[in-house]
């Protein structure tokens, strides 16, 4: 496992290349997040970004969400991929919000994970972005991967084990932003089939580079 001096280093190093650390999902309030990170699962983040406007412009309020037909919702997120699912998703949990919450999307875990649809991914995303609570960490697919490649984690491939690791290693206040910039970075340049290794920024401290031949400045 890395040192903290290692660790911390990382977190600057992705800071400094992607200093925004934002979640890459547009939305306006609360609970369009919540439902466009329901919508990415197994879809790109572009994609979602296509689809959402025109979902909240017929649907504009958590109200007619709630009231909506799935079926007319489906018709709106079909390129999502499994929109069935997705779409009485999202309807049952705008009528848990409302009946349940007061209309809020809430703000613990352990509620959170009641609603239909919401997993720890989307709940720990939900509590950093909207809650800004130090420590969370989306162990998505970038996350899991990179993370494993570096040696931040002992590349278990289970995201509540490799949330857990990152728990432990990471500055609690950096971890929110830390998991975005991932994903950027395994976007732009730690592709999963065409890694950019001998331009990345994070090879000093990337057990995958070191044991690839890689030298370490």
């Amino acid at each position: 496992m890395k040192t903290n001096e290692a660790v911390r280093s990382i977190v600057d190093a992705l800071k400094a290349l992607y200093p925004d650390g934002i979640c890459s999902l547009n939305y306006e309030k609360d609970y369009e997040l919540l439902f466009s990170v329901r919508l990415a699962a197994q879809c790109t983040d572009e994609r979602v970004n296509k689809v959402t406007p025109a979902l909240y412009a017929r649907f504009p309020t958590l109200e007619d969400l709630a009231g909506a037909d799935v079926a007319e919702v489906e018709q709106y997120i079909h390129s999502t991929g499994f929109f069935r699912a997705k779409a009485r998703d999202i309807v049952r949990a705008s009528q848990m919000l409302l009946r349940d919450y007061g209309g809020k999307v809430p703000g613990t875990m352990e509620e959170l994970l009641k609603l239909p649809g919401v997993g720890r991914k989307t709940a720990n995303l939900m509590l950093g972005d909207v809650f800004h609570v130090p420590g969370v960490v989306v162990a998505d697919t970038h996350c899991i991967r990179i993370t494993g490649l570096l040696g931040l984690t002992d590349g278990s491939k289970d995201p509540v084990k490799v949330e857990m690791q990152l728990r432990r290693v990471l500055p609690p206040e950096e971890s929110n932003d830390f998991c975005h910039r991932l994903v950027l970075h395994g976007r732009a340049v730690c592709i999963a089939r065409r890694p950019q290794c001998e331009g990345c920024t994070l090879r000093p401290w990337c057990d995958h580079f070191a044991k690839n031949g890689g030298q370490r400045p």
